[in-house]
């Protein structure tokens, strides 16, 4: 009798790697000390502020929060929310069509075209920034929210079309062709096949965007002037005086500040960095 054959199992181990984890330790010391020293500073008092900002306060009170709660916070905070909103919904409605056409046209003018539209990416907003605040003041949109939004929205777009055309392009022909034999249109194609495979994709768009707006403080800065259309970026200047910074509640402000679109970016953090790597469309 012969003895049945054996299959040997092969065991996969990986090798460690102690430069790889000291470095990930060392980075997350570098980005857990700000933060922490920022929200232990927004829990002091104004006359303890300027000890060592890595020891934990001695007197711990909320007061910094009450009084950045109470000095028009949900008004910046609304601004904000609609200013990003906006983008967003800006930014989708143009590139992702954009992107499709780039990738599914191959003549000679989409692709110049295409190339010329991400000369933005090289631009600066620094060095348009007095051509821009003559086109608003032309079209009578100075100290607006739409002077914020609109100029946001052109200097995302290029970034947003190039992470879009990545993703489409991962989208197998195969099942372009397969829509294409069953008699379907292009916007049918873009509207049932590409927006659903590019998810990954636009959620990236969606967060890139997002942050764009969110953190904004040029456009916000020269466009308006007025309490009214004013951001969170902007009312940071509510802490600062001619005869001093109230540090706490400035740092409390930030705190509050970057709460909503941290969630919004734990929320989305996978498909950010897998859209930013390419893979957004798999």
């Amino acid at each position: 009798m012969t003895a049945a054959p054996t299959h040997r199992r092969r065991h996969w181990t990986r090798r460690p790697n102690p430069l790889a984890g000291i470095g990930s330790v060392a980075w997350l010391i570098v980005v857990i000390i700000p933060i922490y020293a920022m929200i232990s500073t927004s829990l002091t008092r104004q006359d303890e502020a300027l000890g060592n900002a890595l020891d934990p306060p001695e007197h711990p009170t909320l007061e910094n929060y009450n009084t950045v709660l109470h000095s028009g916070f949900g008004h910046l905070l609304a601004n904000t929310m609609t200013v990003a909103a906006a983008v967003v919904a800006i930014v989708l409605v143009l590139c992702v069509p954009l992107a499709y056409v780039a990738v599914r046209t191959r003549s000679f003018w989409s692709g110049a075209a295409f190339r010329m539209f991400l000369l933005g990416v090289a631009i600066p907003a620094q060095a348009v920034v007095v051509p821009l605040y003559l086109m608003i003041a032309k079209l009578n949109l100075y100290d607006s929210l739409l002077a914020v939004i609109l100029p946001t929205a052109a200097f995302a777009m290029p970034v947003s079309t190039l992470i879009l055309t990545g993703t489409l392009r991962d989208i197998s022909e195969e099942l372009y062709e397969a829509m294409a034999l069953d008699g379907a249109s292009p916007t049918r194609m873009l509207f049932q096949l590409v927006i659903p495979m590019a998810k990954g994709g636009i959620s990236t768009v969606v967060v890139y965007s997002a942050l764009q707006a969110w953190n904004g403080f040029l456009f916000p800065l020269i466009f308006t002037q007025s309490d009214g259309p004013r951001v969170l970026t902007l009312g940071l200047f509510n802490y600062v005086s001619e005869f001093g910074v109230n540090i706490p509640a400035l740092l409390a402000s930030v705190v509050l500040s970057g709460i909503p679109i941290f969630a919004v970016y734990l929320v989305a953090r996978r498909a950010l960095v897998g859209g930013l790597m390419g893979v957004g469309g798999k």
